[in-house]
């Protein structure tokens, strides 16, 4: 049966062939203004998907930086404290000679506990009539020796009517640090205390 076929056996009237005209007209209009409106649609939700993914993919990028610098900065520690630093007495007068200078004493005081993994151990020494490029080589070849030592304290008097002659006290601070932090187990001993306490229910 064609459409004109169909159309006529409707058996309409002019007023309700007109409606129907209209009817199928606004509904074509909406099916053909439908597929580019979905096309905008599809296509924007497909940017904002992309855009999302890219910013995820930025996100990931910059934490993978954060990664390899907090990783970076976890291996420089650990290579410096890798060595225990040295006994401060004669490390600071080991790079005083290199100096051509004098130390007049060391005084050396009790180790201090700092947090869980690091211990402080500081000494405090004497300079006296040292000239002012000496002392400042001294103390940069104690900064830059790679060693986990810091100044802490410097103080520095001027002898009157000598020229370039300074009386010096430095305080000089080392730090050791532990793998193992204080009250925390290591494997050896959870196995020697498991040992003990078989052997107890063994001799019951």
């Amino acid at each position: 049966m064609g459409l004109a076929s169909w159309w006529a056996n409707l058996d309409l009237n002019r007023r309700e062939q007109r409606n129907a005209i209209i009817v199928s007209a606004t509904i074509g209009g909406l099916l053909f203004l439908s597929v580019p409106a979905s096309l905008v649609w599809y296509t924007s939700k497909l940017r904002d998907e992309t855009t999302e993914l890219r910013d995820a993919l930025d996100k990931v990028q910059s934490s993978r930086g954060l990664i390899i610098e907090r990783k970076q900065k976890r291996e420089a520690i650990a290579a410096r404290y890798k060595d225990k630093a040295p006994a401060l007495d004669s490390f600071l007068e080991e790079h005083a000679r290199e100096q051509k200078l004098e130390l007049s004493d060391a005084v050396g005081r009790p180790e201090v506990a700092i947090g869980k993994r690091y211990v402080e151990r500081m000494t405090v020494v004497h300079l006296k009539k040292a000239g002012m490029g000496p002392i400042a080589r001294w103390i940069e070849s104690i900064v830059t020796s790679g060693k986990p030592v810091i100044v802490s304290r410097l103080n520095l008097r001027r002898r009157t009517g000598e020229p370039d002659a300074y009386d010096l006290e430095v305080g000089v601070a080392a730090y050791d640090r532990s793998e193992q932090p204080k009250g925390e187990k290591t494997d050896k001993d959870k196995s020697e205390k498991v040992e003990k306490s078989d052997k107890k229910e063994g001799s019951r």
